[in-house]
């Protein structure tokens, strides 16, 4: 287990070292550049280049890496192009509501989807089954952006139940009260997105493990119904549910930006979309690296979790195997 860990921590930071390569490239080459967004117009052809000389923007791309490298590794995310602000002073903020809204959408997500998957599974066909499919099938086609719309126009527009958009109201930021009454629609958008593909799982595994023989013995035993699906069954169907669950951890860190858009909520996700417009690049990068971290402590986490609901997995030093 110890082997193993260190493995993935090196090969992790091996990740995270390709990635930022990347990304700095991507991104410093991509057409436009930071100086057209905030230089005063009129501005002399030498006085652009003086700009883009201080912001030192006039160097090779692989000294640019190199010194936002030093930085990093000295625990500096680096300073915004316009305002000279510190980037983590800016992600912060948006970081911890993203947290919010994505982290209880999740979480909502599972408790309705594997249970509700469970039960449908055992009654194939019915209400419940057929419920469950059309909600299936709302969530793969609608895009979050329209579903969100559309119940901005009923329930804010129409029966003014829920605040159209926004964190707080105004003047009340801080009172949780109201910021559940701004949550509501977000999180109603993100869980119907979301439970499509969690219920789609949850009910073809659970389909699928109550079709092996060690439960047609179970069940040939007298084991009663309840015991065969909570005790025998449910762990086993788990395992690809798990594996959603680790590569939908970036999810909860870079948010929905389409989501956080149409509801104006103040996240990360919100964030890296106006920042990509105005070419920030040590805010992009910051959050890459961010949502690259959590993609790969998602993974681990969920290689973990094998070996905790299945004891047959086994974490050695060359990986997760079957015993």
């Amino acid at each position: 287990m110890a082997e193993y860990l260190v493995r993935r921590v090196v090969q992790s930071l091996l990740v995270l070292w390709l990635v930022s390569v990347v990304t700095f490239a991507i991104i410093h080459l991509a057409p436009g550049g930071p100086i057209q967004y905030f230089l005063q117009p009129g501005l002399s052809p030498a006085a652009i280049q003086q700009q883009i000389k201080n912001l030192g923007l006039d160097r090779p791309i692989p000294v640019q890496y190199l010194d936002w490298l030093g930085d990093l590794l000295r625990g500096d995310l680096g300073h915004t192009f316009k305002g000279y602000m510190p980037v983590a002073q800016i992600i912060w903020p948006t970081f911890k509501n993203t947290l919010i809204l994505m982290t209880t959408a999740w979480v909502l997500t599972l408790v309705i989807a594997i249970p509700w998957g469970v039960y449908n599974s055992a009654r194939q066909y019915g209400f419940s089954d057929t419920l469950a499919s059309l909600v299936g099938y709302a969530g793969f086609a609608m895009p979050s952006f329209w579903l969100g719309i559309i119940l901005q126009e009923t329930f804010a527009l129409k029966l003014k139940w829920f605040p159209l958009s926004n964190m707080y109201t105004y003047g009340r930021e801080g009172d949780v009260l109201d910021l559940l009454h701004h949550m509501v629609l977000p999180v109603t958008t993100l869980v119907i997105i979301n439970l499509a593909a969690y219920l789609k799982y949850a009910r073809a595994s659970m389909l699928e493990v109550l079709g092996q023989d060690y439960i047609r013995t179970a069940r040939a035993k007298g084991v009663p119904e309840r015991r065969v699906i909570f005790r025998h069954a449910l762990r086993n169907a788990l395992i690809p549910v798990i594996t959603i669950l680790g590569l939908d951890l970036p999810f909860v860190v870079s948010g929905a930006a389409l989501t956080e858009a149409v509801f104006n909520w103040p996240g990360m996700g919100q964030l890296f979309v106006q920042m990509a417009f105005a070419r920030e690049y040590q805010v992009l990068m910051a959050i890459t690296l961010i949502v690259t971290v959590v993609v790969v402590l998602g993974n681990l986490l969920a290689d973990i979790l094998y070996a905790v609901v299945d004891p047959r997995v086994r974490l050695t030093g060359k990986g997760v195997q079957s015993a």
